[in-house]
């Protein structure tokens, strides 16, 4: 009987919103085609693709191309520096949105507060190849700035977007300077719907502002921070593959090659499409497993989580 009525409340429901059903129509059908129907490809990572063939009457080679991906000679050296790379993202970029978006929160000057939204929003805008114009401008060792200030002070000049042991520096504080401004707007929309009358009962008991950043906004923003994480963390081994290869050079390869430029290198440019699929696969179960695990370990310890 409650799954009877369970079933007529649904059906009542869907017709008497139907313009909102619609309304979602668009975005489930893009989903469909552009997401879910791609997907079907992944089975070439089982098969030696050919392109004659089709998928279809491509024969099947089981788990080949993994086996040859962990016995090659890249495979530890890829995941090691995508995870570097990702997790030194995640460290130096997490912290500045938050602390932006407290600072802006608690600022009373209305104009000063449109400017440095203003400052901190625009650089989110500019496109990677003009970014990254900008990085090998800038870090050049002969015309730099950076380089002329360097040299003024008597040191040596560097060639940043040249020499593997800048090359995770300079690619992760670029993104934090890029995006700090326009991720602190997702925090900043959280703590909106901080009731004033908290903020006004803490002034009248002496709270500094530091004070009600810990008990009143940090606590109030937590579902959002969790969430915020996890989406992060799931994305671990998805870094910005296309940034990654307008920054890279033949010097910096030791530290610049992950397995987005790998399975780009291989899959498009050499026409591997079974192996490159292969190891594609292997990022997405592993991001998933990850995914998986931190947001378990948070619904254990925060009592927030995805779902």
């Amino acid at each position: 009987n409650m799954l009877a009525r369970s079933i007529r409340s649904s059906r009542l429901i869907g017709k008497r919103e139907w313009q909102l059903w619609l309304l979602v129509l668009p975005a489930v059908v893009f989903f469909l085609v552009f997401h879910y129907a791609p997907m079907y490809g992944l089975v070439i990572a089982f098969k030696r693709y050919s392109v004659s063939k089709g998928i279809g009457e491509s024969p099947w080679v089981g788990l080949m191309y993994f086996k040859r991906f962990f016995n090659s000679a890249q495979c530890w050296e890829l995941i090691v520096n995508t995870l570097i790379l990702s997790f030194y993202q995640l460290l130096a970029a997490f912290p500045p949105p938050l602390i932006l978006a407290f600072m802006l929160n608690h600022t009373r000057a209305k104009w000063v507060k449109k400017f440095v939204q203003t400052i901190t929003y625009a650089p989110h805008f500019i496109s990677l190849v003009v970014m990254t114009g900008m990085l090998t401008l800038f870090g050049s060792p002969s015309s730099g700035i950076i380089n002329i200030l360097i040299k003024q002070l008597g040191g040596q000049p560097i060639y940043f977007m040249a020499e593997p042991e800048w090359f995770r520096h300079v690619f992760v504080f670029s993104h934090v300077w890029q995006h700090t401004g326009y991720q602190a707007i997702i925090f900043l929309a959280a703590l909106t719907a901080v009731d004033v009358s908290q903020y006004e009962a803490a002034t009248l008991d002496g709270a500094t502002k530091l004070q009600k950043i810990r008990y009143i906004d940090l606590p109030a923003i937590i579902p959002t921070l969790v969430t915020v994480l996890l989406l992060q963390v799931g994305r671990m081994l998805n870094v910005d593959t296309q940034k990654v290869l307008l920054m890279q050079s033949a010097t910096n390869l030791s530290t610049s090659e992950i397995i987005g430029t790998y399975v780009y290198k291989i899959g498009l440019l050499n026409g591997q499409f079974s192996y490159s699929t292969a190891i594609n696969l292997f990022q997405t179960v592993v991001n998933v497993v990850i995914l998986l695990f931190v947001n378990l370990v948070s619904r254990k310890l925060t009592d927030e989580s995805l779902w």
